[in-house]
């Protein structure tokens, strides 16, 4: 039973793109497990953590109830479930957004449109408070879980509100967004007591440390002595650059760490103020 283990436990989705970057997501941060198949959890060897694979629906209400310690959903999840738990960090990917959608050729173009109508949804909380917080009335709200877009080409209700990437789904049944509700993304939340708070607490910077990196670059480069001044305002790093002397006595090695969208400006500027041999390198992990 997994219930007689005291291992952290972190669930994750078990299934699509979710999965799959919530899964390289831990491995970055140094969990080795197998994930494969139709598995329900694997155990991490040498930490001491359990990975859980569920339905990200649920994740919300598992790590409340602490059967888990710690969970990767929605944050648009979170709000639907009115989950009580610390959100710890967002994770940067999962980026999504809550829409009203209707038929090309309706006439309910707004939130307030669907007064006296039906909407389809599985986002039942968000939507009648949505409508509450702007005085929308007699709005009939049907909770559907499967593919909504086809609920409003049979008739069953006037809209939809549901969660949209890249609206490709939406105009291929002639559905067009008309309001949105709220910006998604993927989050990590907690049980506010885990099993083991250390061991919650290593794993968290490791994650933190993995999407720190995520953001930066290395660049190397040499500068000439007497342009290191332009050089250092140019490239001021994350505190502050490491600057080594060369063999040619009048060049200097430069280590810093560089905004990831920066790079391809900040390489311009320094070539035009003389420098050489730029080089950028990824960083996979870093603790600043």
């Amino acid at each position: 039973m997994l219930t007689d283990s005291d291992e952290l436990r972190i669930a994750i989705p078990s299934k699509g793109r979710l999965m799959e970057q919530s899964i390289d997501l831990l491995k970055k941060s140094g969990l080795r497990f197998n994930a494969s198949g139709r598995q329900l959890f694997a155990r991490c060897k040498d930490t001491g953590v359990m990975v859980i694979f569920v339905n990200a629906q649920d994740i919300p209400a598992l790590v409340e109830e602490g059967v888990v310690d710690l969970g990767v959903t929605g944050s648009d999840l979170v709000r639907e479930k009115k989950a009580s738990v610390n959100e710890h960090m967002p994770l940067g990917f999962g980026r999504c957004w809550l829409s009203f959608a209707t038929h090309i050729d309706s006439a309910v173009k707004t939130a307030a449109d669907f007064s006296g109508r039906t909407l389809g949804t599985k986002f039942v909380s968000t939507a009648r408070e949505y409508f509450a917080e702007r005085g929308v009335e007699n709005v009939r709200i049907l909770e559907i879980n499967g593919a909504v877009e086809v609920m409003v080409l049979l008739g069953l209700v006037d809209g939809i509100l549901d969660i949209v990437e890249t609206g490709s789904s939406l105009r291929e049944h002639d559905l067009v967004e008309r309001e949105t509700v709220l910006t998604a993304q993927a989050v990590l939340i907690g049980n506010p007591k885990p099993r083991s708070s250390s061991m919650r607490d290593r794993l968290l910077r490791r994650i933190e440390g993995v999407l720190v990196a995520s953001r930066w670059s290395l660049l190397e480069y040499n500068c000439p002595g007497d342009k290191i001044d332009q050089a250092k305002k140019i490239t001021p790093g994350y505190s502050s650059p490491t600057i080594q002397g060369t063999d040619s006595g009048t060049w200097l090695a430069v280590k810093v760490m560089v905004e990831k969208d920066r790079v391809q400006g900040v390489m311009d500027q320094l070539e035009a103020v003389g420098c050489r041999a730029i080089i950028e390198t990824d960083v996979v992990h870093c603790r600043l």
